[in-house]
């Protein structure tokens, strides 16, 4: 099937909000062997609404659009869907006492009861975390699925309803594995791997850069997941023989959640001391779950005076070297990890921007030390580029990435 999105709202022409809705459907349909070939926006206009439903049609055999079900004048999505087929309105009743219960207790607005009127013959989607349910129109071989905006209604309907009803109408799936790789950029990664993407058939290469790492999307098709695992299996193992070990893992594993896990399975404890990051590494840290029981504390130490209070950094490595240095780092490291009482510390010193660097110290330097009870404290010296948050999120990514390479206690230590 061929699947165009379209997004209805103003308020994303105008970019108010990011159109996340269409990159989490594309990502779900392509598990369920359903192709989107067109993202396409329009705003809360009746005309350009038809037009965009007929533009869509000439192609597509599933148009699903996001938005504008509410109640209010500018809802209007449902209204001029029925238009287009040629259909009149009617209450669906399982719905409106749906939202007589969600309003229980509490006066209902007149128009909320409008969420429930849907056209004739429709498949109906209940909403189970708001008011207005999904509804699906089948005509002329045509399947028009329209689900509501905001993210927490639509992708559980999604994922719970609609996903269903379109595996029913497919005869195979789409599945993909997505490698994650750090320190080396997207060119070199398309570099090493341009003749499998050149010979590329079944399963797809796609490399796509992120800010800090670069993911590769391998998609298989085939008639079931199992067969579609046994063509993806190959071409991942061979892309881990030629980038490893710049891939720390895959599809929604963060490299957070990655150190966590290498630190338990270690039974070693980590404080963090951050400079230029100011506190994004003790965040990534802190949003995997668990994490209580490795990292014991982090340090936001900007200024010289609480590297030196909170650190016990010693002035006169500070005014020989300077904060952003290689010895700094490993100062910060040790004393991170001795104040906290823990056996590994991690540290960042650097010159984020837009505006201190010098020619010997340019913005985007960027040091990380690392401590291991045990071991010398090593550093690493990062040269990155981007804006201020860009530096920022690239150094807190470098430095746990530092952090991984290095936790295997039996290996010697190693640079990124």
């Amino acid at each position: 099937m061929i699947t165009e999105i379209l997004t209805v709202g103003t308020e994303i022409l105008l970019g108010n909000i990011v159109n996340a809705n269409a990159a989490f459907l594309s990502r779900e349909l392509a598990g369920i062997g359903v192709s989107v070939f067109r993202h396409t926006s329009v705003g809360d206009n009746h005309k350009r609404l038809k037009n965009a439903f007929a533009n869509a049609f000439e192609k597509a055999d599933v148009v699903i659009t996001t938005g504008g079900l509410g109640p209010t004048q500018d809802d209007i999505t449902k209204g001029v869907a029925a238009e287009y087929f040629g259909l009149e309105l009617e209450m669906h009743e399982e719905s409106r006492q749906r939202i007589i219960t969600r309003f229980a207790g509490r006066t209902l607005p007149e128009s909320v009861e409008r969420n429930a009127l849907v056209p004739q013959g429709a498949t109906v989607f209940p909403n189970e975390n708001g008011s207005a349910p999904g509804i699906c129109i089948e005509s002329g071989g045509k399947i028009l699925i329209m689900l509501p905006g905001p993210p927490h209604e639509m992708q559980p309907m999604f994922l719970n309803h609609a996903a269903a009803f379109l595996r029913g109408k497919t005869d195979g799936v789409f599945v993909s594995r997505t490698l994650k790789i750090i320190g080396i950029g997207e060119t070199a990664v398309e570099t090493r791997l341009q003749d499998l993407i050149d010979a590329q058939t079944n399963p797809t290469i796609a490399p796509y850069a992120k800010v800090g790492e670069v993911h590769v999307r391998l998609t298989a098709s085939a008639l079931n997941e199992t067969a579609a695992h046994d063509l993806l299996s190959p071409v991942a193992d061979e892309i881990y023989s030629r980038l490893s070990p710049q891939i720390y893992g895959e599809d929604e594993t963060s490299l957070a959640e990655i150190v966590i896990a290498m630190l338990k399975a270690k039974n070693q404890t980590v404080a963090v001391a951050e400079s230029c990051t100011g506190g994004l590494v003790s965040a990534d840290l802190v949003s995997v779950a668990g994490c209580s029981s490795v990292f014991l504390e982090g340090f936001t130490t900007y200024s010289n005076e609480a590297k030196i209070a909170r650190l016990s950094v010693s002035p006169s490595l500070l005014e020989t070297h300077g904060a952003v240095s290689p010895e700094v780092a490993a100062a910060m490291a040790e004393g991170a990890a001795k104040a906290a009482n823990a056996t590994v510390g991690i540290s960042t010193t650097g010159i984020a921007g837009p505006d201190g660097g010098t020619e010997s110290k340019p913005v985007g330097l960027v040091y990380v030390g690392l401590f291991i009870a045990g071991r010398e404290t090593i550093t690493a010296k990062f040269n990155t580029i981007g804006n201020r948050a860009e530096v920022r999120c690239r150094s807190t990514m470098l430095a746990l990435d530092f952090l991984r390479r290095n936790l295997p206690l039996d290996n010697p230590p190693t640079e990124c």
